[in-house]
């Protein structure tokens, strides 16, 4: 029966990856299509990958905002997007003590501005990863989310990981923040929410900034 569940997770993963690449490229200005998401299944099947295969290493910690809405977003390209984030954050941690928190909030008080535009917009759900990793090379922060930009070593990282998750969650009309020390690193999305058909704010481009460095 173990084995079961772990075919059914690698055929829909498969299904999701196969669907991403005949949908259009990753990197395409194609109009995505969206609707109501449950952030929580999206963090659910990450974590579940994650477990499977990269991140058996890694202790994971859930802190879940039972009460939060619907995103309005693409299931898969979100998906997508925090399997990069949590990948790198496993590829981050020490092989023995390695850490992860998934953790989802809400913050209706925030609004933030956005270059490009004079109005300020709502992103009240926040879905972050933390790690207890050695933190980001200050070299590459301001950069971090161009492409080809990596610390990984001997070459093993493609640099896109980070700037398609600026991509998608730009595409959606969020925003990527993160803060990263010598004792770990966190990556912080903010999603707009599906209300009654509507959402907060679908015009937006793409935007990601790290605590204290502008992009």
């Amino acid at each position: 029966e173990d084995d079961r569940a772990l075919t059914r997770l690698i055929c829909e993963e498969t299904d999701r990856i196969c669907n991403l690449v005949d949908g259009m490229g990753l990197f395409s200005d194609a109009v995505i299509s969206r609707g109501a998401v449950n952030i929580h299944l999206v963090l659910e099947r990450v974590r579940r990958v994650a477990e499977a295969g990269f991140g058996k290493h890694v202790q994971f910690i859930e802190e879940y905002d039972p009460s939060l809405p619907l995103v309005y977003g693409n299931a898969d390209k979100l998906i997508q997007a925090f399997m990069n984030i949590v990948k790198n954050a496993c590829e981050a941690v020490p092989c023995s003590g390695g850490r992860i928190k998934i953790q989802t909030s809400y913050q209706q008080e925030i609004r933030l501005a956005l270059p490009g535009g004079t109005s300020r917009v709502q992103l009240p759900l926040i879905a972050s990863v933390t790690d207890n990793g050695p933190g980001i090379p200050q070299d590459i922060v301001s950069n971090l989310f161009d492409p080809f930009v990596t610390s990984k070593a001997n070459g093993s990282g493609s640099g896109l990981g980070l700037a398609l998750v600026a991509k998608v969650i730009g595409d959606h009309g969020g925003i990527v923040e993160f803060d990263t020390t010598d004792q770990g690193s966190e990556f912080r999305l903010r999603l707009p929410i599906h209300s009654d058909g509507r959402v907060t704010r679908t015009d937006v481009g793409a935007y990601s900034e790290g605590r204290g460095n502008e992009r």
